[in-house]
């Protein structure tokens, strides 16, 4: 990892609603933060690394800074939020509205932007074709050097505002100001959850900062946020997503995308912690969200927070293990997925979520010998046989654990010596593998759902897989390939 390619912080800062979204989205490549008319749609900081020209930065798109005097709770930790990115930046570029023109906001802005003596990039926004390019002279008032006219929407302009901001990255770096790194793809954590259940608490009480916004207003977080994160030489990437709401509470088009964000983040993750109020026990939706990570097939953790409040109200020294044997029973199927009691509010157990993420890494590792898994499952058949389906019964003749995507595991010598490889090849594939198995059957349709989950309990018996669906793959003896795998 002393080769990885150092980089500099680069924060998007403006008002609501001009367009800081749609240049970050534009810079990046890719749709990351949400783009909406709806003024303060991005809510938290997000980052992702800019790879545009011939330096590579990290981009920080911000929450809109509303005014400063405004008496609203959310609008003043926007504007902490926005205002600990600049501190943190190596450069702002500061986006104005070009069709709206200039208005007071941008000039108190243009004041606090002044004061943090680091380069500015104004950038006037929306100006679409070249009749609007003298809109943009209106702005010189600020008192900025540089200037630039573009359109997030329409890609004008962009490739010489990207030429502006390398001319402006520190390099070497400044004394006692450390730039981030470039490394191979941490293990990714997505926080799930429906709203205002303490996903981004638990964010920061991990972090130990204000990277999220924490309110009592449910749908804070609007974004799926990525948090970059080390702890005892291991790289983590939290996905903090927005609260995922029932269908019938999807008021704004706004929350739909959030929900199509939070979707996706599970999809890229390689972990999913669901976190579950304790306060409010285990709700439809609850399930629903669980369903989404079940569907995915990804490894998973369960969160109960608000333990703190819950504990007062339960007697007995078997409290705490009977809140978790309650909650897994009413989710039963993540059960292979641990829960833990936490506080994210005093921090009461977070610490674990960090030896359930490890058990998880060394539990992919695990493998069955072909001759146990033979002799298991025949034994299986054979104590508990499957049923009889159209006058035929299911048959095994063979099995074998194989790889689920990625690299097999004998492709690396340990854990230890797979990290050090991946940090040499950013493209290789983390080897955190599900467990698959290969059954050569007499004919896969003759398995159901209830034998399927009874072999996989045998199979854990063996090897519990702790956090990991397994997936059973069935395949005819002729060849014909019918796949049975974890719903």
């Amino acid at each position: 990892m002393n080769d990885a390619t150092p980089v500099a912080n680069v924060a998007i800062v403006g008002r609501p609603n001009v367009g800081k979204s749609a240049l970050f989205n534009r810079l990046v490549r890719r749709k990351i933060a949400i783009v909406h008319d709806q003024p303060g749609i991005t809510r938290d900081r997000i980052s992702a690394i800019c790879i545009r020209g011939d330096r590579p930065f990290t981009l920080w798109d911000t929450g809109g800074i509303a005014v400063p005097q405004s008496r609203d709770e959310l609008s003043a930790q926007v504007r902490s939020v926005a205002e600990k990115a600049l501190r943190e930046s190596d450069v702002q570029l500061f986006v104005v509205d070009g069709k709206e023109g200039l208005s007071p906001l941008d000039e108190e802005l243009a004041r606090t932007l002044r004061k943090a003596q680091k380069p500015v990039v104004l950038v006037v926004n929306k100006i679409d074709n070249e009749k609007h390019e003298p809109l943009a002279a209106e702005f010189s008032s600020l008192g900025f050097e540089r200037i630039f006219a573009i359109s997030a929407e329409h890609d004008r302009g962009i490739s010489d505002l990207v030429d502006a901001i390398s001319r402006l990255l520190p390099t070497p770096p400044k004394t006692g100001h450390q730039l981030s790194t470039i490394s191979y793809q941490p293990i990714s954590i997505a926080i799930v959850g429906r709203p205002n259940v303490g996903k981004s608490s638990l964010i920061n009480s991990i972090v130990r900062g204000e990277r999220a916004i924490v309110s009592e207003l449910p749908g804070t977080t609007r974004d799926a946020i990525d948090i970059h994160f080390e702890r005892d030489g291991r790289k983590f990437v939290f996905i903090d997503t927005a609260g995922i709401r029932r269908r019938g509470k999807q008021s704004t088009s706004a929350e739909v995308f959030s929900v199509m964000r939070a979707e996706r983040s599970i999809r890229r993750a390689d972990i999913c912690v669901l976190i579950v109020d304790l306060t409010m026990g285990v709700t439809a939706q609850d399930k629903r969200i669980a369903g989404l990570i079940q569907k995915a097939r990804k490894p998973a953790i369960i969160i109960l927070n608000k333990w703190d409040l819950v504990r007062p109200k339960r007697k007995g020294k078997q409290a705490a293990k009977q809140v978790v044997e309650e909650t897994r029973a009413r989710i039963f199927f993540l059960e292979y997925a641990p829960a833990v009691n936490t506080s994210a509010i005093t921090g009461e157990n977070v610490e674990k979520l960090f030896g359930l993420i490890a058990t998880i890494q060394r539990a992919a590792q695990k493998r069955i010998g072909t001759g146990v898994l033979n002799r298991l499952l025949r034994q299986a058949f054979e104590s508990n046989p499957p049923p009889m389906a159209k006058g035929k019964r299911l048959k095994l003749f063979y099995a074998a654990q194989t790889r689920s995507g990625g690299l097999a595991r004998e492709s690396f010598r340990s854990l230890e010596f797979a990290e050090s490889v991946l940090a040499k090849s950013p493209s290789v594939e983390k080897p955190l593998l599900l467990p698959e198995f290969v059954l050569f059957v007499n004919d896969p349709r003759l398995m159901n759902e209830t034998y399927r989950r009874y072999l996989e309990a045998r199979i854990r018996k063996t090897e519990p897989y702790p956090g990991l669906p397994i997936v059973l793959t069935l395949r005819q003896r002729t060849g014909v390939r019918h796949d049975q795998r974890t719903r």
